[in-house]
């Protein structure tokens, strides 16, 4: 790869987490690619990012005007909707259907409890308006607009000073005409209204979740409209030309313009980054199956790379509310290095959901932190050293992490601070196993069938011996494990979702039918990439198709290869199905029809050519010297490496501890592991 040294050549992704805001860049002249870390500034991240793209042109010598353009992934639309801090909405809504959005579906998570919890509603019943008119399935108007009842909704939502409006007609998805007009009346009467469309938002069948999905992204465009203005002020005065992207849930990029449009796209931001590395390294090492776990300071994120291939779901869920947009599939618990660890009433440790977060953070961070955490009782264990944590750029306090696992665990359970800390560790251990096995049993997996690929800051000290709770031979650390999941943002490219919905009989008589829809999709998505100004030789197309037996309840997503919808096309469709209903549900029914609810496609605009893997030269490996570690109940002195790259033929055995620039691998007994193409590879021994 080359490029022109005096033209910009620095491609940038930052990845702003709970606790550590991560970038990686590479420099399209060598095709080398490097790891910045900063701590996360939770009250304007913004800050944290402008910190780490200016840290990072200091160490390694580059300026900002060498920067082509900068890919972000972040939280900002997750944490809104988690901890409740959204403004207040309106909701506009076809008259009688006022109530969908607060009834929602019969499901409940416990399912012996007397009394559903659902959380309270996005919008309450009075700023819930009904008004007249209404269009059919296939979009026939069967009552116009009143555009009276129109005009004293608005009104009042203006008397009320609310700006978020979202506006989900019965059938908008058949027939926009309507929602249009309401949105018109609204800006007439005052411009700086946010109104969200459910047509524009979540085309989709199914009031309950497209009423949902398009009432939060009314609620989060204001503040994503006052998050991009941050950023671009932090652009302005840092002196940042280039282009900047934002990350979508599916892993695609879309310009600031669609963000603020859209941005419900964006609630698996960050995340979705360490899905689309994996699936590159799993490809590159010949792991078609992988189960991708990224431990940072606030959660564990699991997702699966089955057959080579990252899975994504149509639907998922924020907080109590579903959200029906395109996004990774992924599981998501409180277990971070930041996760508080405490002693109940009852005598039991528990250990997160709650998270210290960047501030105060760990005891042993010393910035306040009352608490002990995952972190303190790593490093009370002796499993990271304190005076090289961070690249040496944030030393640790171990006596004050001691201290408090002594005073608030150790003394409650009647044990030593070392028997507590390796007790909480047991309990993660057990916590982050049993999560990854509810993710591969849902699907019909064995994790015996999987290798472990473990990234993130946290995440080394931990993945052995979550393997082997899992039964897992094979462990994978990626190269730069903590800003992985920014690695994985450098490759990504600008991606369109589209989707048109039609309920129809999946035979060959549908075939005209699905191939004109696939025609509109497409050329509705190349006016997409136009206004991109993505050039025709950068953009690839894929289509989809979500298809059910007949009546039921819930959909499986097929690939199509055929956009022309041919016999033999539909046929490989039907069996497809057939196959993907065996594996998820343990039977399958050839004699039922199968239905097509939702065509899908995916559109793709590539932001020029990038080769994540770097070739790094490994001096011959030599330990840094032995330290003491609190280990199966007793203390023992192992070999520590500096080991950002393992040389081809170097193997070590566990137990060791390998130290890179910004995290830890603790590698357990009866593990080893060595180096492939600057990762590393650690393999569970044989017992003879």
């Amino acid at each position: 790869m080359s490029a022109d040294k005096t033209q910009p050549h620095i491609r940038i992704a930052v990845d702003i987490g709970g606790t550590f805001t991560d970038l990686e860049f590479s420099d399209l002249t060598t095709g080398r690619s490097y790891a910045f870390k900063t701590p996360t500034t939770p009250n304007d991240p913004s800050k944290g990012l402008a910190a780490a793209v200016t840290g990072a042109a200091a160490r390694h010598g580059f300026s900002v005007d060498d920067i082509a353009f900068l890919i972000h992934g972040t939280t900002i639309a997750t944490n809104a909707v988690l901890t409740g801090n959204l403004p207040p909405g309106a909701l506009i809504t076809t008259s009688g259907f006022e109530d969908v959005v607060e009834i929602g579906r019969h499901s409940r998570r416990e399912i012996y409890g007397l009394r559903a919890n659902r959380g309270p509603p996005l919008v309450p019943r009075h700023r819930r308006y009904g008004v007249q008119g209404r269009s059919g399935p296939t979009g026939e108007i069967l009552q116009d607009l009143d555009v009276e009842s129109v005009n004293r909704a608005a009104e009042d939502i203006i008397r009320q000073d609310i700006k978020a409006v979202a506006v989900a007609l019965l059938h908008a998805y058949a027939n926009p005409e309507q929602e249009m007009a309401i949105r018109d009346i609204l800006l007439q009467r005052d411009p700086t209204l946010f109104v969200s469309l459910s047509h524009e938002v979540s085309p989709e069948i199914r009031e309950f979740e497209r009423t949902a999905t398009t009432v939060l992204n009314a609620l989060l465009m204001p503040i994503i409209r006052s998050y991009v203005s941050g950023l671009q002020q932090r652009r302005a005065e840092i002196g940042l030309k280039a282009p900047l992207y934002l990350v979508q849930s599916n892993g695609g990029a879309c310009t600031l313009e669609k963000a603020l449009t859209a941005p419900v796209n964006l609630i698996l931001s960050g995340p979705s980054g360490g899905v689309l590395a994996s699936e590159r390294v799993a490809s590159d090492l010949n792991q078609p199956n992988v189960v991708a776990v990224d431990m940072g300071g606030t959660s564990y994120d699991i997702s699966i790379i089955e057959n080579s291939r990252r899975t994504l779901i149509t639907a998922g869920e924020i907080g109590h509310y579903p959200v029906r947009v395109p996004m990774v599939d992924m599981r998501t618990i409180g277990a971070g290095g930041g996760s508080i660890v405490s002693v109940d009433a009852t005598g039991r440790l528990t250990v997160g959901p709650e998270s210290a977060g960047a501030v105060p953070g760990p005891i042993c961070y010393r910035r306040g932190g009352q608490r002990p955490t995952i972190t303190d009782a790593n490093l009370v264990l002796g499993r990271l050293d304190p005076a090289s944590f961070l690249k040496g750029d944030m030393g640790l306090d171990a006596e004050a992490a001691r201290n408090a696992i002594d005073s608030q665990i150790a003394v409650p359970l009647s044990l030593s601070p070392e028997e507590s800390a390796e007790g909480i560790i047991e309990v993660v251990n057990s916590k982050l196993s049993t999560s990854v096995k509810l993710a591969l049993f849902e699907r019909g997996l064995d994790p015996r069938d999987f290798a472990l690929m473990s990234f993130g800051g946290a995440g080394g000290l931990h993945a052995t011996e979550v393997a082997e709770h899992l039964g897992m031979r094979t462990v994978i650390y990626p190269k730069d494990p903590s800003t992985f999941s920014a690695l994985g943002l450098l490759t990504t490219d600008i991606v369109h979702e589209l989707a048109q919905p039609r309920l129809l009989p999946f035979r060959e008589s549908a075939r005209d039918v699905l191939a004109g829809l696939a025609a509109q999709l497409k050329h509705d998505a190349m006016a997409r990439l136009d206004e991109d100004g993505i050039p025709t030789e950068d953009r690839a197309f894929s289509f989809k198709i979500d298809a059910r037996y007949r009546k039921q309840a819930f959909e499986l997503i097929v690939d199509v290869e055929d956009p022309d919808f041919s016999p033999s096309e539909i046929e490989r469709l039907k069996e497809s199905f057939h196959k993907a209903h065996l594996q998820r549900f343990s039977f399958d029914d050839r004699e039922e029809t199968i239905e097509c609810v939702t065509l899908r496609l995916s559109a793709t605009g590539r932001l020029g050519s990038f080769e994540m893997n770097r070739s790094h030269e490994a001096s011959v490996l030599q330990p840094k010297g032995r330290r003491r570690i609190f280990y199966k109940k007793e203390w023992a002195e192992i070999p520590i490496y500096a080991a950002e790259v393992l040389p081809e033929n170097s193997t070590l055995v566990g137990p060791v501890i390998l130290e890179q620039d910004y995290t830890t691998i603790f590698l357990t007994t009866g593990w080893s592991i060595s180096g492939t193409a600057g990762h590393f590879i650690a393999r569970k021994k044989d017992v003879a």
